[in-house]
């Protein structure tokens, strides 16, 4: 049996994405002041020069801060070779270009329909499934065949459909998937118990929450910080706030909606339900009946978030190609600082150093019986010594249960389309999307269109 030393010591970590111009970097951060473990760690990416400038980055790292964590970074040119003796494998990738992405979000607007992310659910994120299932079947099936006992961390959008492709295709695979939407949810209680108690300094590690959902239409039924219950806080601070005007409720001047919110979708929601929806704004409007908020630009306006563009999406990617040539010129040094996300942390804990609470995306085993048994869910989990325990979270309450349940039959059917390439049966669950209003004959021309326009990446589709 391996000493904790040497576990701790020789970690490889494989990391599929590994060329990333983001994720990739908060990941280095979060490990280079993980001073407990230390190792190495395999960049794969299909475009294996971005994999290979990540692992120069990397490798700047310890030498620039020779009193942080030393890990060590390859590119590797094949998924095999970086899967090879990895203890943790980290899932980060885009499922195509923004070319794809693009017909994804825009397409259905030329119908009348508006998406503010279109990576999830609705017609755009229906289209972005059909072409990930296949590429999870890939990574799933070189896990089983190289690094069975590895722990697998998606942080890939589609949440739930990636970590279902995952299981169904290796049903032993220990997988789960990450999202820090619910941290900046923990976040806007700290900001209300400060605005109703005048109580400062809070962190969201002083709140504990039960998380009960799925990915990106995530609910907390219960609150508290320390012994104190949050709800009743919470419905006095929403109730003070006014419905139909932009007004920031967090006082921080002007905003950018590109990402942003006034959280003045979640606040509603909670009025309808009496529960805390916990996500951002811009996701949770694409799981409600599409009149609620995003009819048409004019109505996401008034409810204060935005529409994400991906003409943005590709200014950013330009922008972040030029930090990555200024690191690797050594113009500009990556700074070190936490990332905000847990997967290092999560790590540590399966590693043996030490327990932790957080919430994350598993298959249903009965955290949430009124849930199907299998379907992937997001729900608290202890992390401990080579295990991940997920929380019993208790039914859905009645008010929340009509709007999620729907959901997750619709990403079952999506799954179990893509894995038999079965476009007629993709087609039935774009129909019962909460964002599809169209005409069977529209909606039909609108899906081959977007079919049609990410062709190129549908393996196995008749098209």
């Amino acid at each position: 049996m391996q000493s904790r030393e040497n576990k701790t010591k020789n970690v490889k970590i494989a990391y599929i994405g590994g060329g990333s111009r983001g994720w990739a970097w908060a990941l280095m951060k979060d490990l280079a002041l993980a001073k407990s473990i230390s190792g190495e760690v395999s960049l794969y990416d299909i475009d294996y020069e971005a994999a290979q400038n990540n692992a120069y980055i990397g490798n700047l790292i310890y030498k620039q801060n020779p009193e942080m964590s030393k890990w060590e970074y390859k590119a590797e040119k094949t998924l095999e070779q970086a899967l090879t003796g990895a203890d943790f494998v980290v899932i980060s990738i885009l499922p195509g270009t923004f070319k794809e992405m693009e017909s994804d979000v825009h397409t259905p607007e030329k119908y009348g329909i508006y998406q503010s992310v279109g990576d999830t659910v609705g017609p755009g994120g229906i289209i972005r499934a059909l072409r990930t299932v296949p590429m999870f079947e890939t990574i799933a099936k070189a896990i089983r065949d190289v690094c069975p006992d590895a722990w697998v961390i998606n942080y890939t959008n589609p949440m739930t459909i990636c970590v279902r492709t995952l299981y169904r295709v290796f049903p032993q695979i220990k997988a789960f998937g990450c999202c820090h939407e619910v941290f900046s949810t923990q976040d806007f209680l700290c900001y209300v118990i400060e605005k109703q108690t005048g109580i400062q300094g809070i962190t969201r590690k002083d709140i504990t929450t039960n998380v009960m959902g799925i990915n990106h239409f995530t609910w907390l039924d219960k609150a508290y910080y320390g012994t104190a219950d949050i709800m009743p806080l919470y419905r006095e601070f929403v109730e003070n706030q006014q419905l139909g005007g932009i007004e920031d409720i967090r006082s921080i001047g002007p905003r950018d909606l590109v990402f942003e919110s006034m959280d003045m979708v979640k606040m509603d929601l909670f009025r309808r339900t009496g529960v805390i929806a916990a996500a951002g704004d811009r996701h949770l409007a694409e799981f409600t009946p599409i009149n609620w908020y995003m009819r048409d630009p004019e109505q996401v306006t008034s409810w204060g978030y935005g529409l994400t563009p991906v003409s943005w999406r590709f200014k950013n990617l330009e922008e972040r190609m030029e930090t990555s040539r200024k690191l690797l010129s050594g113009e500009e040094t990556l700074q070190i600082s936490p990332s905000g996300e847990e997967g290092v942390n999560q790590m540590c804990a399966i590693l043996g150093l030490g327990d932790m609470l957080t919430n994350v995306n598993l298959p249903n085993q009965g955290q949430i019986p009124n849930l199907p048994l299998g379907a992937v869910v997001e729900t608290n989990a202890v992390f401990s010594n080579n295990t991940v325990q997920p929380v019993m979270a208790g039914a859905l309450p009645d008010s929340i249960y009509a709007l999620v349940a729907p959901v997750v039959a619709e990403q079952e059917m999506i799954v179990e389309a893509a894995l038999n390439r079965d476009l007629e049966l993709a087609f039935e669950a774009f129909m019962r999307d909460a964002h599809m209003p169209l005409p069977m004959k529209e909606a039909r021309e609108l899906f081959d269109t977007m079919v049609a326009n990410t062709k190129e990446y549908l393996p196995g589709y008749k098209i």
